[in-house]
């Protein structure tokens, strides 16, 4: 498994898959930078007149609802239908799903226009997702990940998409395959865009496999490792986002391998 997930890695720095990102001001230069490390191509365009060429020439496209507007909704779904007609992966980040009724309705419309191949979010969001009762503090969750298991196993099951949870422990679910990843740092909580950063990495490795459940555990893989070696050099949340880009772009296999924490199971 840490070999496959090292091969998806170096596939990404070889390939430098074009990631189209319809996503939030608040994340568009943490969430370009992070792909530029890993050896991705990021591209943020939201204008709905420019989307579907947009989509054409991605490897993949990624939308996150953080800031969102109604003009962007639009560009969103015909960003979505258009990377269903061409067979290009889409990934949602339902970004404070829970938090206010307008967020619930546009997860829904998105949901509803066309598929997405992952859903990546806390557990909170991927509760709120799921139609269950939720509450979200901001964008932030309050519920621990194993909360939000059963709603992500209703959501792969409702959707045909593979799930992601972010968290302390990180969860990836595809029908019987479920996948934990035990790493990170605490610090990471403390830097904002995290989450984000991990969805537009999963559309990096969606842009180099068609196995999106593995696409999904690779990129989060990295980014968990990542932060936890940055952790170990950082002084504090500052700090720790300039070692988490360079750990991006130098990290080696012995690193890799000999960090990474996954269990991997059938149900």
């Amino acid at each position: 498994m840490k070999e496959k997930i090292w091969e998806h890695i170096i596939a990404v720095r070889e390939k430098s898959p074009l990631v189209h990102n319809i996503t939030n001001y608040v994340v568009m230069n943490t969430s370009a930078n992070a792909l530029l490390a890993a050896g991705a191509s990021p591209v943020m365009a939201h204008a709905a007149e420019e989307v579907e060429d947009m989509v054409k020439i991605a490897s993949a496209l990624v939308i996150n609802i953080g800031t969102l507007s109604e003009p962007w909704v639009n560009a969103m779904g015909k960003a979505l239908q258009q990377a269903n007609r061409l067979r290009k992966p889409a990934i949602l980040d339902p970004v404070g799903a829970g938090a206010t009724p307008y967020r619930n309705t546009t997860v829904e419309r998105l949901l509803s226009a066309g598929r997405f191949d992952v859903i990546r979010g806390n557990a909170s969001e991927i509760i709120a997702v799921s139609h269950s009762s939720s509450q979200t503090k901001g964008v932030d969750s309050i519920h621990s990940s194993e909360d939000a298991f059963e709603a992500a196993k209703q959501l792969n099951e409702k959707y045909s998409t593979v799930v992601c949870i972010s968290g302390k422990t990180d969860y990836v679910i595809d029908g019987n395959k479920i996948a934990r990843i035990h790493n990170g740092h605490e610090m990471m909580t403390r830097v904002t865009g995290m989450g984000c950063t991990a969805t537009a990495l999963i559309g990096a490795f969606a842009g180099v496999t068609d196995d999106f459940f593995m696409a999904t555990l690779s990129a989060m893989s990295l980014m968990g490792v990542a932060g936890e070696l940055a952790a170990q050099q950082a002084k504090g949340p500052g700090t720790l986002q300039l070692h988490f880009l360079d750990m991006l772009h130098s990290l080696t296999r012995e690193q890799f391998t000999a960090t990474v924490k996954i269990e991997t199971a059938h149900v």
